[in-house]
């Protein structure tokens, strides 16, 4: 499957089934759980309706009730600086769960808004807490999707200090090994993100985002037709970014 299209591109009947049956089953909560468990999980599950493009799923200041892993769709994460702007934090894709940084406070400090239509499974936190006291492979899994964020926070500290080349060879190699991971080209990729987010996640001037790739396709490196990226050179884009990137 072409990473060209877009993640949202699959079965919508799919959006309905049972966590064994899913094919996000190896990237969600479910990992590892034995078919007992798995039911138990599903029953407190919460298939919502589509969330259309540019729409909250939850806004900063929000009470947590619930986390959200994604099924179709992608969405972004963000903050609000003193004058309004969006500094954006992180991009989910399907398999991701969005709402974690709202656990130790029960406020989310974040917004999350959808940059498709998208769908997600609502998880109430209050029974999944319930689960995980009695479920060990439950809990064991939730702390090892809480123990990636703390990493994806730290490949952010460290990506400000890399150069504009480095910075956006991290974030396009992060994304190829995801859309990998999910079925899809990690060559071929479909960004369903603008340039004015790239910048605002990268901490990039969007002018240095879009030269940036210019040049990387001048080079050889990737081809790049608007939101469609196919990366020519692997090894290169490897070297640039130094190592297999954490981020989202």
């Amino acid at each position: 499957m072409s990473g060209l299209e877009s993640v949202n591109q699959i079965d919508i009947s799919s959006l309905k089934v049972a966590c064994k049956d899913c094919n996000l089953y190896q990237l969600c909560l479910p990992l590892g759980l034995e078919n007992d468990d798995l039911e138990r999980l599903d029953s407190i599950i919460k298939r919502r309706r589509p969330v259309k493009r540019h729409a909250y799923l939850y806004q900063a200041g929000d009470a947590m009730r619930s986390i959200y892993a994604v099924r179709s769709g992608s969405f972004k994460s963000f903050t609000l600086t003193d004058d309004g702007t969006e500094q954006i934090t992180g991009f989910s894709l399907p398999g991701e769960l969005i709402g974690l940084d709202a656990i130790s406070t029960g406020q989310h400090i974040s917004t999350s808004k959808a940059l498709e239509m998208s769908h997600v499974c609502e998880i109430p936190f209050e029974k999944l807490e319930e689960l995980s006291s009695v479920i060990p492979g439950l809990q064991r899994q939730l702390l090892r999707i809480m123990s990636k964020e703390i990493a994806h926070d730290q490949s952010a500290i460290l990506l400000s200090k890399k150069s504009a080349e480095e910075r956006l060879a991290c974030f396009i190699m992060s994304l190829a090994n995801r859309f990998e991971a999910r079925g899809f080209s990690s060559r071929e990729i479909h960004l369903t993100m603008s340039r004015v987010e790239i910048a605002s996640y990268l901490g990039l001037a969007v002018e240095t985002v879009s030269r940036v790739f210019s040049r990387f396709q001048q080079d050889g490196i990737m081809s790049v037709n608007r939101r469609a990226i196919e990366i020519k050179d692997m090894d290169e884009v490897h070297n640039l970014a130094g190592a297999k990137p954490s981020s989202r």
